[in-house]
């Protein structure tokens, strides 16, 4: 029997190339007599980026950028495809993990060092540009990566507004006449692993922003903001973000892209599984192996578990779900595509405690589905 051991990472807890890991040892712990190939995924979350270039070889990149509040870092992007394809972490230059908790301030952290990232990519003479925007600490709207590319924000007097996102409440005119020009040429993907749209109860303010560290009183005004630049760029390009599907995906960034540079905003499991040839490695297999931190109803709703869980279905191979928590009710949505799930716990704990035991959980978990598959073989011999 050859395994396809394809999980996302278990938030929180191990990345998805740990996680894959841990599985594996547990089957080879095991008495089932099998092959394994780990294929870590990931669906646009913080990550996603990474595991696209070592799957295909690529070279990184050191870059010094800014990081949500100005200061100066080093983060890196990697070349793919003949260094014809630049891959960006959002997370790298404005991510979450960059603050300490008590830095957290939603209504001025920026995504200008993610700008800064593309710009240095176009340094180097891409074609493309895909971008992972899992993790980012910001709820800007993208303003500030566009600002880094050159988009001037300008108030009714026509000065340019700097403090993003807090500044964009005197939003009048977007000036886009000091853009890269290189921008024309090169085609930007944003994989998008939600599909929240960018305003209103379940838009990039209400869901994401306290995450972020928005109070309620901050949600109500980062929403509000939001509408008011979306409102403006629709003026200035004629794009109606508020309507786009996965426009609230890290704070709105992928809107801001979407209507200002005309970025595609897609599917992140898919384009990263057409991206890593993902069905080369599932046609040898005879059993997949996903999962992530939670496998419910919202699974289905695009995340890594159900894209790798569709595609093995296609095929006629069965699929084992392992996560931290599954529904109390079988779900005939969920049914449809995993034919096994598996709650990864031993017993109840505290969640820092269920945390901290995730691979140790993974790999536990993972030697019992081997030992039952071997009973199974031989019952059936």
């Amino acid at each position: 029997m050859h395994i396809l051991i394809a999980p996302n990472a278990f938030k929180h807890a191990v990345d998805a190339t740990a996680a894959a890991d841990a599985i594996r040892r547990g089957l080879q712990a095991s008495r089932l007599s099998c092959t394994c190939e780990c294929f870590p995924i990931g669906d646009g979350g913080n990550g996603t980026g990474r595991l696209i270039i070592d799957r295909l070889q690529g070279e990184l990149v050191r870059v010094p950028v800014c990081d949500p509040l100005g200061r100066t870092i080093i983060a890196t992007f990697g070349l793919i495809e003949d260094r014809q394809t630049a891959l960006i972490e959002m997370a790298d230059a404005s991510g979450l993990h960059l603050l300490e908790p008590t830095e957290l301030d939603p209504m001025h952290t920026h995504s200008y060092g993610t700008g800064q990232l593309i710009k240095a990519a176009l340094d180097r003479g891409v074609r493309k540009v895909i971008i992972g925007m899992g993790g980012s600490a910001t709820v800007d709207g993208g303003s500030g990566m566009l600002r880094a590319l050159g988009a001037c924000f300008l108030d009714h007097a026509g000065k340019e507004i700097t403090d993003l996102p807090a500044g964009l409440e005197a939003l009048r005119r977007i000036d886009l006449s000091g853009l890269d020009g290189r921008l024309q040429q090169v085609g930007i993907t944003v994989l998008c692993d939600v599909e929240n749209p960018l305003l209103g109860e379940m838009g990039a303010a209400s869901v994401f922003g306290p995450q972020k560290g928005a109070s309620t009183a901050q949600v109500v005004k980062l929403d509000a903001l939001l509408a008011h630049y979306a409102a403006v760029i629709r003026a200035t390009t004629g794009a109606a973000i508020a309507a786009y599907r996965s426009g609230g995906v890290a704070g709105g960034a992928s809107a801001g892209l979407a209507g200002l540079l005309g970025a595609d905003l897609v599917n992140g499991i898919d384009h990263f599984l057409d991206l890593t040839q993902f069905d080369a490695s599932l046609s040898m297999s005879s059993l997949v192996i996903t999962g992530e931190g939670s496998i419910d109803n919202q699974t289905l709703q695009g995340k890594g578990p159900y894209g790798v869980a569709r595609r093995a279905k296609r095929k006629g191979i069965p699929v084992v779900g392992l996560a931290g928590n599954i529904p109390m009710e079988v779900s005939s949505g969920l049914a449809a595509y995993f034919d096994m799930l598996l709650a990864i716990g031993n017993r109840p704990a505290p969640l820092g405690d269920a945390l901290a035991a995730t691979a140790d959980n993974l790999t536990r978990t993972a030697m019992q589905l081997g030992n039952l598959l071997a009973v199974s073989s031989d019952h059936g011999s």
